[in-house]
């Protein structure tokens, strides 16, 4: 505890003034945490970063990282959006298939492209809602932190009851639920100090909706390290794993803030 504890301080040191600060040193840290995520999900798969279907990886989520200003300008200069940019990875990875006859398969040429997305648009999230404004930025780390702070204790003080012992045997129902409330007392405190220009309703939705996603984003994170057996992602956090142990839940609300309208 004592390790994840320092980790995380001087984790949120590092990265705290990056996010207020924002604009391309933001962007160029996102890209680089980006790429650590991405490299952590291959090796899940015995696959490497420094390979051709690697290097393919990477290239298609820096394309789906792009800002919006960069595509316009990268649209410019080649006519491609970044959806036909993964096309194209996604044909090479094919015709790669083949020349390596089936040593590197269909399935494989799947993960890698699914990767990208799960890695390349969670994080796009994470500079477009900086560039939407710092506001929205504290708001999904306040739901992320505090779901996850919440569904720790609640679990541990009154978990009886398993939420899905074969993803994750340690969380339970009484956490989920204690996370939420958590989270969205948290939101109400935050709405009273810097208000969002939202209804008290649809706040406490956003915040409820959230909170689940971003266990739910958790979950995920879970099941694919069961899948592959592995008990972290990465080991560049001590005491709190890879990247993508840190910012599974975030991956999935990001997205869902910005789907929701919620960030404008």
């Amino acid at each position: 505890m004592k390790t994840r504890i320092i980790t995380g301080i001087v984790a949120a040191a590092l990265f705290i003034p990056f996010v207020i600060y924002g604009e391309l040193p933001f962007t160029v840290l996102v890209y680089a945490i980006a790429a650590v995520g991405l490299y952590e999900i291959l090796r899940m798969k015995k696959m490497t970063l420094f390979s051709v279907p690697g290097m393919l990886g990477l290239l298609a989520t820096f394309a789906m990282l792009m800002p919006t200003h960069w595509e316009q300008q990268v649209q410019v200069w080649t006519s491609y959006s970044k959806l036909e940019l993964l096309f194209i990875a996604a044909i090479l990875l094919l015709i790669y298939s083949v020349l390596m006859k089936n040593r590197f398969t269909f399935d494989d040429v799947a993960f890698v492209v699914l990767s990208t997305l799960y890695v390349g648009i969670g994080f796009y999230y994470l500079i477009a809602t900086r560039e939407a404004g710092l506001a929205y930025i504290i708001f999904a780390l306040l739901i992320v932190w505090t779901t996850d702070s919440g569904a720790y204790f609640t679990g541990r003080s009154f978990g009886k009851n398993k939420l899905w012992p074969e993803i994750s045997p340690n969380k339970t129902i009484e956490g989920f639920v204690g996370g939420i409330v958590i989270a969205v007392i948290a939101v109400i405190i935050m709405q009273l100090i810097a208000p969002f220009d939202v209804s008290w309703v649809a706040l406490i939705l956003v915040a409820i909706v959230s909170s689940i996603f971003g266990q739910m984003g958790d979950l995920v994170e879970s099941a694919i390290k069961r899948h592959y057996d592995v008990k972290d992602s990465g080991a560049i956090l001590p005491g709190h794993g890879g990247i993508l142990d840190r910012f599974d839940s975030l991956l999935f609300v990001l997205p869902l803030l910005n789907l929701l309208h919620f960030v404008s």
